[in-house]
């Protein structure tokens, strides 16, 4: 085949591969056998093997995942990226517009047009002069990240737009549509039947569950390494067309279809002129979304004209010109198995109902926050009951009433304090006069986040270089620092501004911060401070589960079966990955930029070996002895057992664990040797 022969074979090839993407991945058809389609694939990539000088960017065999990355660019935005308010009742729609027509013109707004809301990651993809360049996650709205790597292994994105197309009514009443720049906007999701079977393979495999498509969709997109995104049906439904023109929001939709994108369903899709046919379209995909492919817990009312929208402008980080209609929240019944007590990050105490797991709103449910002990007292909640649970918002699970023909007999009335004494032996609490909860006694809100920092910050964790205890006073006491999150919203210049910074020493410690973000799951769950959750079980606890994710999911019962986790840690656990506090701090530094690693062992050369450290190293100190271990896949543990594979000895060993470890026949080490053996491996 001459070089010549090989470029018009290849335009062809490139041509019918991706008119096959289009109808199979974005259109639900298929034109041919997925064999065929394959040896289509191969054809072209031997072609470009043998001329790798016809290899473009939007080649459909450059979709392949490429080498893993060290961290994610950030990116700022040529437009904001918006989130939307939430509203809840058409009196609440009837107000919004009402408040929108004061603002504007002649005062009627002509036309509004509807979308249904995905729940999936927000991304945008810029194309130029055609061919996909880049693509950023929404981030917080100002700045994302740069996941181009993943987001080119989505088959249902097209790598290059047809700019010839027949263009809609835009143009046919004369406006300039310029596609040579374009940004497209929209979700990132996992389809439900897609998501279903992933489970089905977690569950063969046993292996924890995902939690819900979103966050999976989420997570396999900020995975540094590509291959990830590569093996999961991620999907981009798009929503927005961002053009130096700006057609109304139909033009826009009608624009994305011809460009050959996703978006989420024609016939749901439209433009109103008068609200009681809008509420009804609204009402009516109540009824219909449980049949969609994706999960949706409302529809996107947006002023339809854009100069309209624009002009409105945005409050705060919301714009006025679109809201978001949230339906009501789905309900299910459960049993009340436990209830747990949590302290929060101000020592208030939490209650919190365990619950058999059910789906709720497109999510499993398996713990519910019950707020107060007065609340309990209100529901006449008993360990056993079958409740109603239902999601606020469709976010935070919360106990609806209790079905007290369902009780079981000898079903104990709660004695909460009698369960708070016996939880929390140690601690004194105390419920302040005005308030309705009790918190712990002689430790005020700033002592506590203090502590809760310093943890953070300390070397079994993330170690922040810079966060010592004098430091983190000046930080809190000055209200600088309100909570977790607060640290990486700080910057250089506010820093500078404490009695104990210079600018050189307040540009570290910002440094040191940010570093802090990107983090292996094993530290960030010892950061938590969960209470009796220390290095060596934070790292049980990561290669167990894996992810965040999972780790946030697993109930008690899941946390017994593990080695060396009893009832006592499980109770912890649970209660702390059960408050809705701390999944919101959570939540909120996700949306900063922070980053937990997935855990991945496969393949360490320590994995399955226990270790002990004792006495001092010249060259380094115990904890990072034992983080280098643990970074090689091994355990590290205190007591010498028959299970350890050997004793690492310093300076002045303690002589219970050598004499132990020599009556046991098991190795002891010297520090020259342990240095040969992390350095060999």
């Amino acid at each position: 085949m001459t070089r010549r022969e090989a470029e018009e074979r290849v335009k062809k090839l490139r041509e019918i591969i991706n008119d096959y993407r289009y109808h199979y991945h974005v259109l639900d058809e298929s034109i041919m056998s997925e064999a065929a389609a394959d040896s289509l694939k191969h054809e072209l990539t031997l072609i470009e093997a043998e001329y790798p000088e016809l290899i473009t960017p939007d080649s459909p065999t450059q979709r392949v995942a490429g080498r893993p990355l060290d961290k994610f660019e950030k990116i700022r935005h040529d437009r904001r990226m918006i989130s939307l308010a939430d509203v809840f009742s058409e009196e609440e729609i009837k107000d919004w517009i009402t408040r929108n027509e004061k603002l504007i013109p002649g005062g009627r707004i002509a036309e509004f047009f509807t979308d249904i809301k995905m729940d999936g990651l927000a991304c945008s993809l810029k194309y130029k002069n055609g061919i996909f360049t880049q693509a950023v996650t929404r981030g917080d709205g100002l700045v994302g990240e740069d996941v181009t790597q993943n987001v080119r292994t989505i088959e249902n994105i097209p790598m290059r737009l047809d700019l010839g197309m027949d263009l809609p009514e835009a143009e046919a009443r004369g406006d300039n549509v310029d596609l040579s720049e374009v940004e497209v906007r929209g979700e990132i999701v996992i389809f439900k039947s897609d998501f279903e079977r992933l489970n089905e393979i977690q569950r063969k495999n046993g292996e924890p569950e995902y939690a819900n498509p979103r966050n999976l969709a989420a997570g396999s997109v900020r995975q540094l390494d590509p291959r990830v995104a590569a093996s999961r049906p991620l999907k981009f439904i798009a929503y927005d067309l961002v053009t130096p023109d700006r057609p109304t929001w139909h033009d826009a939709y009608e624009m994305l279809r011809k460009l050959k994108f996703q978006t989420s369903g024609e016939d749901r899709v439209w433009g109103h002129a008068e609200l009681t046919k809008m509420f009804k379209y609204i009402h009516e995909l109540d009824d219909y979304r449980k049949g969609l492919k994706f999960n949706t817990d409302g529809m996107v009312i947006k002023i339809n004209d854009r100069a309209v929208y624009d002009r409105l402008g945005i409050v705060g980080k919301t714009p006025r010109g679109a809201v978001a209609f949230k339906f009501p929240a789905e309900e299910s019944t459960t049993v009340v198995r436990d209830i747990v007590i949590s302290i929060g990050r101000t020592g208030a105490a939490t209650p919190v109902a365990i619950l058999d797991p059910v789906v709720v709103a497109g999510s499993t449910v398996r713990h519910a926050t019950l707020h107060n002990a007065d609340e309990i007292k209100r529901l006449d909640l008993r360990i056993g009951d079958t409740v109603i649970i239902y999601k606020a918002g469709d976010i935070i699970p919360q106990v609806k009433e209790v079905l007290k023909t369902l009780r079981p007999a000898g079903a104990e009335e709660y004695d909460f304090l009698k369960a708070l004494h016996a939880q929390y032996p140690e601690l004194e609490f105390e419920r302040p006069t005005g308030e309705v909860v009790y918190r712990v006694k002689g430790e005020s809100t700033d002592f506590i986040l203090k502590r809760a920092i310093e943890y953070y910050a300390s070397k079994p964790a993330l170690n922040i270089e810079g966060l010592g205890e004098k430091n983190v006073e000046a930080l809190v006491s000055t209200g600088l620092v309100k909570s977790l999150p607060d640290l990486y919203r700080l910057t250089t210049a506010e820093v500078m501004k404490l009695e104990r910074f210079g600018e050189i020493s307040a540009g570290n410690l910002i440094k040191a911060i940010d570093e802090s973000k990107h983090s292996r799951l094993a530290k960030f769950i010892t950061a938590l401070g969960i209470r009796h959750v220390g290095a060596q079980t934070a790292t049980t606890l990561a290669r167990k589960f894996k992810s965040l994710d999972n780790f946030l999911q697993a109930d008690e019962a899941t946390l017994m079966e593990i080695p060396d986790i009893g009832a006592v840690v499980a109770q912890s656990i649970v209660a702390w990955t059960s408050d809705e506090e701390n999944i919101a701090m959570l939540s909120e530094m996700k949306n900063l930029g922070v980053e937990v690693e997935d855990e991945d062992t496969s393949g360490l050369p320590l994995t399955g070996k226990s270790y002990i450290v004792t006495g001092t190293l010249d060259s380094m100190g115990r904890e990072e002895a034992e983080d280098k271990l643990r970074g090689l896949g091994a355990t590290v543990t205190s007591t010498v057992t028959k299970n350890t594979t050997a004793l690492i000895t310093g300076a002045k060993p303690g002589k219970s664990k050598t004499e132990k470890a020599a009556k046991l026949s098991i190795p002891i080490l010297t520090e020259e040797e342990f240095l040969k053996l992390i350095k060999s491996n």
